[in-house]
């Protein structure tokens, strides 16, 4: 079992609870828990992200991509339940899935798409105006300057 110290961060700054109830929830988990199905994540470029996972066997009606406070879930309801004959061999597993993914600030989910027994769901970080940097003018004499946005 991994065991983090983060008493330092939190002596020097405010807000990063969340990030020690994710770490936690991230060592207890093990690699199975990750095993189906499989799934990439890729970063696009600089501002942009992809997951992708295989769900051969699920269609649209069967998948289901939701973000709620700052946590992508992904679920898939086995659309193999009521097939009907005897199979000789199972290969592809069908299997229901929930996938939870805590994305950082200011990501947001631009898209899902389903393409070839592949879903993809594009990601991008959209930093707010008011959190970008600002470049302060400096007046001389009792002339006051303006701030404006840095490009």
């Amino acid at each position: 079992m991994r065991t983090f110290d983060l008493s330092p961060l939190f002596r020097a700054s405010v807000g990063f609870d969340n990030l020690a109830r994710t770490l936690d929830a991230t060592t207890r988990l093990d690699d199975s828990h990750f095993a189906y199905p499989p799934y990439n994540i890729v970063k696009a470029g600089e501002d942009a992200y992809r997951i992708t996972f295989a769900v051969a066997g699920f269609g649209e009606a069967n998948l289901d991509v939701q973000v709620e406070n700052n946590t992508l879930t992904v679920r898939g309801k086995s659309a193999q339940d009521g097939e009907e004959g005897k199979h000789l061999h199972r290969g592809i597993a069908g299997r229901s899935f929930e996938r939870k993914f805590e994305l950082a600030e200011h990501i947001q989910v631009a898209e899902a798409r389903l393409e070839n027994g592949l879903l993809h769901i594009e990601m991008k970080q959209e930093i707010p105006e008011a959190l970008k940097p600002r470049k302060v003018a400096i007046g001389v004499g009792g002339e006051a300057k303006t701030i404006a946005h840095a490009a």
